[in-house]
């Protein structure tokens, strides 16, 4: 994996877990939501995988906002 993707990843991942932090939910809780396995909610907030789109939109309907908030609000590699 590139650096730059390794970047947007860890992005993405942040993003998840603000969010899921911000309901006050655990990983298990936003994995049972979205149908995916709660490893697999670690792996994505962690940047140890790269989901496909369709699970960033199972990811944000569980989370209830919209998907492009998942990646709107990401900051690009700054932190």
């Amino acid at each position: 994996m590139r650096d730059s993707e390794k970047k947007i990843l860890l992005a993405l991942g942040r993003e998840i877990r603000r969010h899921r932090k911000a309901k006050g939910i655990s990983q298990e809780d936003l994995a049972a939501l979205a149908g995916l396995n709660r490893n697999y909610i670690g792996f994505m907030e962690r940047a140890e995988r790269s989901p496909r789109a369709i699970v960033i939109f199972r990811v944000a309907q569980a989370l209830e906002i919209h998907p492009s908030l998942l990646l709107s609000e990401m900051s690009w590699g700054k932190r």
